[in-house]
């Protein structure tokens, strides 16, 4: 099992492009919060990344950030620029359109800017994996990042049947690449489950928590299985997961029954032995404690969402 397929596979992860900026010195904007992940694509020029908090990020050409949280954040080649206010930025609209801001003065810049969507619990679990900003830094293999936000764009600019599935799809890709770029960045111990896919002890005993999450699994059974002893899997375990054994198996199976309750018709007590408890009502306390809610309620809960279909951002109304 490729655990972060298999994580991916289940989230609806989908997104799409907001805008192209052309920028001319001096230039600012601003952007704010929003309830989805944004990414910036610096295609040339340079930038100044400001977030909230205070903290600054240089940007250089191709240079990729992701606003992992939403948080509101500034971009600008001159901080005293009035800065230009992104604030519609989920108005249906027409099809991608070039953004023209700032002077006419050089270093030019051009900004390919987004969002990554997802509409399903457990990836949440993904995106607290990652900081708060993601900041990529282009690579000797980096042509991937430029050939996909390229494709995007070519995709934006013209309205043709199934465009906003491809959007969705390319932009599956492109999140799929940040993710590994970003895990084969991480020292030991870094990026949680995540980080810890590629350990040669602790790897495999995610994969074997992902494939049978029911199992009664005990630190001496998944230590003896990849070759490490009770105590020094249990300490590894912890240290590169962030989180004991024990805590990591029971959010396996309530993220797998919250699955099972969004896309099956299988009964609660069902779906409770498939993840491991006998009785419906040891799962249900658990769940509740786990979710905020009943699963019966978390399924009905759910599927009214579902009927009532996701947003989808596009090209917000702006000017100079």
């Amino acid at each position: 099992m490729d655990i972060l397929a298999q994580v991916l596979d289940r989230v609806r992860l989908g997104g799409t492009l907001l805008f192209h900026f052309e920028l001319g010195h001096p230039w600012n904007l601003a952007l704010p919060a929003r309830p989805y992940a944004l990414f910036h694509y610096l295609s040339r020029g340079s930038a100044t990344l400001a977030l909230e908090l205070g903290q600054e990020i240089q940007m250089t050409e191709g240079d990729f950030v992701v606003i992992t949280r939403g948080e509101p954040h500034v971009f600008y080649s001159d901080r005293r620029a009035k800065p230009l206010q992104i604030v519609d930025l989920d108005r249906s609209s027409a099809r991608l359109g070039v953004v023209r801001h700032g002077g006419r003065a050089k270093p030019l810049s051009t900004m390919i800017c987004g969002n990554f969507t997802v509409s399903r619990p457990s990836f949440s679990s993904v995106l607290e994996m990652l900081p708060p900003v993601l900041l990529l830094k282009p690579t000797a293999d980096g042509g991937w990042l430029e050939a996909i936000l390229r494709r995007m764009v070519s995709e934006s600019a013209l309205e043709r049947p199934g465009q906003r599935v491809a959007l969705s799809r390319l932009t599956e890709v492109l999140f799929v690449e940040v993710l590994r770029s970003w895990i084969a960045s991480l020292s030991p111990g870094q990026g949680g489950w995540l980080g810890a896919i590629s350990d040669p002890h602790i790897g495999p005993a995610l994969k074997l928590i992902h494939e049978n999450p029911e199992r009664p699994w005990t630190l001496s059974d998944l230590g003896h299985r990849v070759g490490l002893g009770r105590s020094v899997f249990s300490a590894r375990f912890t240290k590169l997961v962030g989180q004991s054994m024990h805590r990591y198996v029971i959010e396996r199976r309530m993220a797998e029954a919250a699955f099972l309750l969004e896309t099956s018709d299988e009964s609660i007590a069902r779906i409770a032995s498939q993840v491991g408890y006998e009785t419906a009502a040891a799962f249900s306390k658990l769940f509740h404690r786990h979710h905020g809610m009943s699963p019966g309620r978390y399924r009905t809960s759910q599927r009214l969402d579902g009927h009532q279909g996701q947003p989808h951002g596009s090209e917000a109304n702006v000017s100079d």
